[in-house]
């Protein structure tokens, strides 16, 4: 390798990909890359287009979540709506989806949280938060014909008190909704 194709500090450059696997929702390649000391490692990496997730809050306080089976993990889990990216599909259109979709509400303002790396060692996903207030929560549920959940409405506090409990062991969760906490103080404060 030529002093000119080492990557620079803290980055690494492809020299090659192989695919591994290809299903519905991920992709994996293994791929060869240059360290910035000159030598060549691998990396297995999931490519996932990304998701979306809202914290959809009422006028008094309370999150609507939805309980659901997530198979990997053998469990119930109680986690805030969201769902997957279509390939090039805006985010805040994602989430506007998965909200009605799984929460049978619309939102009348509708705000960024940030994003989130799931597991930056190996998956390319990113996610997606946004907080949704001014809910319209008379709509119908339209579930995708392979999704079973349950609505759930909680006290945005007990909600912040069940992460803190370990209790909502989903990521997105927990950080949307401690997101949320602290953007609701920081608006309290202001006011003062």
């Amino acid at each position: 390798m030529k002093k000119a194709d080492v990557p620079q500090h803290l980055s690494e450059t492809t020299l090659a990909s192989e695919e591994i696997y290809n299903g519905k929702i991920l992709h994996v390649t293994r791929d060869t890359v240059a360290l910035e000391d000159g030598t060549q490692a691998f990396r297995e990496v999931v490519h996932h287009p990304g998701g979306a997730c809202v914290v959809p809050l009422t006028d008094d306080g309370d999150v609507i979540m939805v309980r659901q089976f997530r198979y990997p993990h053998a469990a119930e889990t109680l986690e805030i709506p969201a769902g997957k990216l279509e390939y090039g599909e805006n985010p805040a259109d994602c989430a506007v989806r998965e909200l009605k979709e799984e929460a049978g509400a619309v939102s009348g303002r509708f705000e960024p949280l940030g994003r989130l790396f799931p597991t930056p060692a190996y998956d390319k996903e990113v996610i997606y938060m946004y907080l949704a207030r001014a809910l319209d929560l008379t709509k119908e549920q339209s579930l995708d014909a392979d999704e079973f959940l349950d609505v759930v409405r909680i006290p945005l506090k007990e909600a912040v008190e069940m992460v803190m409990r370990d209790e909502l062991p989903d990521a997105k969760t927990q950080i949307a909704l401690l997101k949320t906490a602290r953007l609701l103080e920081q608006e309290a404060a202001g006011r003062k």
